[in-house]
């Protein structure tokens, strides 16, 4: 059974109720916590394995939660998935450019917060497949460490969120293979991915760009596919 922490972030007491009694029964450890002060308190005193966090906070709002997550190096690689309101998509993409691994628009079905939880965690820490013979994949100046889900160029550590990871996985395993942003999507989702969803895709290739390249605008790496998605480029 499970036994990761989850930070549940909400000034909503049934939604935290509701939340903490699921993820209990699913052998999570959780806290609970209404506010961005006491969020940022939380997971600084004890690291959650994740957060989950609502945008619309009193105080110090979700997406400054996030961002100051993001921005110190004891907290910026704990996985957090957002709540947002539904048709809030300005909220959705700008916590996806804080570095927010995914989101669930309210109202939201259990199953589906459930699935989205389980399928971050196994992404951020689970055991990883063997993905193109070894454990090492090398491009250029360009390392991936998929058994300590690290990546560095030369001697610069790049930072990643579990999201960011899993699609670069996927991408430097198969160098020249093109996949669409619904594949994208469902290999690193345990459900069917949404069509309104894919846009989200774009948002973390972005990042991806930003990170690994030494002009994002002309890419080496994360290529772009005109009307077909994306590919690692070929060695």
């Amino acid at each position: 059974m499970a036994k990761e922490s989850i930070l549940v972030v909400d000034d909503e007491r049934e939604i935290l109720e509701l939340v903490k009694y699921n993820l209990a029964k699913e052998g999570y450890s959780v806290v609970c916590v209404e506010t961005g002060e006491d969020a940022l308190n939380a997971a600084r005193l004890k690291l959650p394995d994740l957060v989950l966090l609502d945008l619309m906070l009193p105080g110090v709002d979700g997406l400054e939660v996030c961002r100051k997550l993001k921005a110190d190096p004891k907290t910026q690689e704990i996985p957090v998935v957002m709540l947002t309101a539904k048709g809030g998509e300005a909220d959705i993409v700008a916590g996806l450019e804080l570095g927010a691994d995914d989101y669930v628009t309210k109202p939201f079905g259990l199953r589906e917060l459930m699935s989205r939880i389980k399928a971050l965690l196994r992404r951020a820490y689970g055991d990883l497949a063997d993905a193109g013979g070894g454990r090492l994949l090398r491009h250029g100046d360009l390392l991936i460490d998929l058994e300590r889900r690290r990546v560095q160029r030369g001697d610069r550590r790049i930072a990643l969120t579990a999201t960011e990871f899993e699609i670069l996985r996927h991408l430097a395993s198969k160098p020249g293979r093109v996949y669409s942003r619904r594949e994208l999507l469902e290999l690193i989702r345990d459900y069917e991915a949404l069509d309104q969803d894919e846009k989200t895709i774009n948002v973390h290739i972005s990042h991806l760009r930003e990170k690994l390249e030494d002009d994002p605008s002309s890419p080496r790496f994360v290529l772009t596919v005109r009307g077909a998605g994306y590919a690692f480029a070929e060695r």
